[in-house]
């Protein structure tokens, strides 16, 4: 039996997705993504001596007015479960965050296949994907930097170098990565237990600077300056990722990322297409706008029309379900333990019913804004 040529005509191409930026093989890639530095996780460092820092004065409060004044030891062991329950719930998402990909573009399968010469026959039938890879770019769905089709809600991080899937934003605090898909529960998840911790801490410790006040021959002389420390401490860090908190419960209830919800530019990419001249709907051209070369008037129709336009919005049970909902068994346990993933693939998603006709009327008043000028 012959063993097998290669063909007498071949190309090589490389498939044009990159390698992501957290695969275990980083080190032996060859494509130019931005690497992290060692620099890169001084904020994580940060925000996790942040999240320690009360605790000392939290056991010292715990066991100095609860345990030896109140005389309560099971109220001492009610406040400490609650305490590091919390606290374990909240570093479990932050593990999530920290050791799962945000969102990958390519499926797993595709990047394990290995690169092969393509044929002679394969390359002359290379033109019908280039006529594929026209109509993306028209559409709006094809990344210029990654040379790979885009996604629905995916975006092309710069610091990251690569695309994600319904991207949220990238935070610098969280290990400089990307909040995205597969991660945008956990760190809901991360904000709402770092929020409940922070209030049940100033609850405390204000309980304990009232005793103080009222009682200032009962209680030692550092118990109160801890209770105050962790009063002021707990309330701005209550007020910090307390208001990032519920800035996120609004956008999850409207289904929104924080990237879309800021960025009225996007509603571009979703016009539909402009009527042909002969008005055959079969010559109609995408429109071709491009924000930086709009004017003042419909740079202001496009900012009043994406307050208005909820391309994703399907009521907000719905829209929860998208970030909090299970297909599993028991599935609410990973939810309540570290927030888990999103449902769904992350690439296509139920539209409102009613976008549709939104953007055909900001096409049209956009178009009319155009002749005007």
């Amino acid at each position: 039996m012959t063993p097998r040529t290669k063909p007498l005509i071949s190309i090589g191409l490389t498939d044009p997705v990159r390698r992501f930026v957290g695969d275990i093989d980083d080190e032996d890639d060859g494509h130019d993504l931005p690497r992290k530095r060692w620099y890169h996780y001084i904020p994580l460092c940060w925000a996790v001596f942040l999240m320690l820092l009360p605790h000392p004065s939290l056991l010292l409060l715990l066991v100095s007015y609860t345990w030896r004044i109140q005389h309560s030891h099971i109220r001492f062991l009610v406040h400490l479960a609650v305490t590091y329950t919390l606290t374990f719930l909240m570093f479990s998402s932050l593990i999530v965050i920290l050791a799962r990909d945000p969102g990958p573009v390519t499926s797993p399968a595709r990047d394990e296949v290995e690169t092969e010469d393509m044929s002679l026959a394969e390359a002359l039938l290379a033109g019908e994907a280039d006529d594929d890879m026209e109509r993306e770019k028209a559409a709006g769905r094809w990344c210029r930097k990654c040379c790979a089709p885009r996604p629905e809600r995916a975006h092309h991080c710069s610091a990251c170098g690569r695309c994600v899937l319904k991207f949220d934003h990238h935070c610098v605090w969280l290990g400089y990565k990307c909040i995205g898909h597969r991660t945008h529960t956990a760190f809901v998840h991360f904000l709402l237990c770092v929020t409940l911790l922070s209030i049940y801490v100033v609850v405390l410790a204000f309980n304990t600077v009232l005793y103080a006040f009222a009682n200032p021959y009962a209680i030692d002389e550092t118990t109160p300056l801890h209770a105050l420390f962790l009063t002021f401490y707990g309330a701005v860090i209550a007020l910090v990722i307390g208001s990032f908190f519920m800035y996120h419960m609004y956008l999850m209830i409207t289904n929104q990322t924080t990237f879309e919800h800021l960025s009225p530019f996007l509603l571009l990419r979703y016009l539909p297409p402009q009527p042909a001249p002969d008005g055959n709907p079969l010559n109609a051209r995408p429109h071709t706008l491009s924000y930086e070369f709009l004017s003042h008037p419909q740079r202001r129709l496009l900012k009043d029309a994406h307050g208005q336009i909820r391309l994703y919005d399907v009521g907000w049970r719905r829209n929860v379900a998208q970030v909090f909902g299970w297909d599993r068994p028991r599935g609410w346990l990973v939810r309540l333990i570290c927030g888990g993933g999103g449902k769904g693939d992350g690439r296509t998603w139920p539209r409102n019913p009613r976008a549709d006709e939104l953007l055909a009327r900001l096409a049209v008043g956009l178009t009319d804004l155009e002749k005007e000028g």
